[in-house]
């Protein structure tokens, strides 16, 4: 295949590895980068509970998801939507499947079948990868500067360059956010990071925790203000985990950096208004204790009736009316939410207006960027990884228009690659 430029792309996760084989089999001689052992850690990471690549609910409610990001994201994701992804992994031989609640897997459930098969497609289109290099910028010719495995660097020219280095959630997997500093010094715009799709920090009783934390809540409906999400929840000992507390993950951050805390409150039967509860609970109880009243009566399950107990110091109200109030609505307070070491995804990266509708730095021209290295978030459910697969393929096709002229007109293709070790 002929070399028809050389192109450079900094991070193996699933954004720079979908752009690496674009970009591959439209000719180009094409080199990742990865700074740990192997590749896409992160997207491995993702698969151990069920690799959710996409959604398959309608694309209008799915670009919703992205929130304020989507007036930039909307037709890069329309590009390459769920159907897209969906095509790609089954020509890798992954058959995928909607599940219950519209979160699309592949059949094997794994992420590893789905990566050892991209990778062999990667190789056989002459894409190289070189794990064990860690980025540090660039030199005063614009080559850019690696560290080698044996901390060495190494210069490397490139006619155009992919940033696809993740954000700074899970940094032990390799994405730490250690590029923001590169980016700063040239004067590009790289909002705080902060913990998106996590966990909430509560501060239970050590006698709650003891025989609750590890229970699910499920069928339930969080709400902060006037914002509600359903979902499942697990009680852990530091607080609440799971689906609909990650999306209402920006929310609860911006409560806890005005408030310094944030107010929840959990309705344990979002099916039943609160009259139609008052009426089940309006029965005497006779010789039941009230936990078992309240299971049989309202159908909780006795992780529920322990989170009422806990919310109320173990002083429920008898009142039917009041009872069903408090079931409709417990009020928590989380102190914090849990640390970029165990978040999902990440907030804040490289400001969106620093990027043209190419994914292409305004200030680095011929430097593109993908994936969670940009200021979006959006929910788990497949939403994460489908922008990170979107920005990638539309990144590629900016790299491309960009090697073929510039904004003038003119061929920018540089000579292939110079590499040097300096000691």
């Amino acid at each position: 295949m002929a070399d028809l430029s050389d192109i450079v792309i900094i991070g193996a996760g699933p954004a720079g590895l979908i752009a690496a084989e674009k970009l591959a089999e439209a000719g180009h001689g094409v080199a990742i980068y990865e700074r740990m052992p192997s590749p896409a850690r992160k997207f491995l990471m993702a698969g151990r509970g069920g690799l959710n690549l996409t959604h398959g609910e309608d694309l209008d409610r799915f670009l919703a998801r992205y929130g304020p990001a989507r007036s930039v994201l909307e037709s890069t994701l329309r590009a390459f939507a769920p159907s897209d992804l969906v095509a790609w992994a089954e020509g890798l031989g992954e058959k995928t499947f909607v599940g219950s609640s519209g979160r699309i897997f592949p059949e094997s459930f794994k992420a590893s079948p789905l990566l050892r098969s991209w990778l062999a497609r990667l190789a056989h289109l002459g894409v190289t990868l070189h794990t064990r290099h860690c980025w540090t910028g660039w030199d005063d010719d614009g080559s850019l500067v690696f560290l080698d495995p044996d901390g060495t660097p190494l210069h490397r020219k490139a006619d155009s360059t992919l940033l696809a280095l993740g954000g700074a959630s899970w940094p032990r997997l390799g994405s730490d956010g250690g590029w923001a500093p590169l980016l700063r010094e040239r004067d590009i715009a790289v909002t705080e990071f902060a913990a998106a799709n996590s966990g909430v920090e509560i501060a239970w009783s050590r006698a709650f925790t003891e025989k609750s934390a590890g229970e699910p809540l499920k069928r339930i409906a969080v709400s902060i203000a006037d914002t509600t999400r359903r979902g499942e929840a697990v009680i852990t000992e530091q607080g609440l985990e799971g689906g609909v507390i990650y999306a209402l993950s920006p929310f609860v951050r911006t409560a806890i950096a005005k408030h310094g805390h944030a107010e929840i409150g959990i309705d344990l039967r979002p099916d039943l208004d609160e009259a139609a509860l008052a009426r089940l609970l309006d029965r005497p109880q006779g010789s039941q204790s009230l936990s078992t009243y309240l299971r049989k009566a309202a159908k909780l399950a006795p992780p529920a009736i322990g989170l009422l107990r806990e919310a109320t110091n173990n002083a429920l109200p008898r009142d039917p009316a009041t009872l069903a109030r408090l079931i409709k609505h417990v009020p928590l307070q989380v102190t914090a939410q849990r640390g970029l070491e165990r978040a999902i995804s990440t907030a804040g990266g490289i400001a969106l207006g620093e990027v043209d509708t190419h994914f292409m730095l305004r200030k680095a021209p011929g430097v593109f960027v993908a994936g969670e290295m940009l200021d979006w978030e959006a929910p788990t459910g497949g939403y994460l990884l489908q922008a990170c697969f979107a920005t990638g393929v539309a990144a590629a096709k900016g790299i491309e228009a960009w090697l073929s002229k510039d904004l003038s007109g003119q061929d920018v293709r540089g000579p292939s690659y110079t590499a040097r070790k300096m000691v």
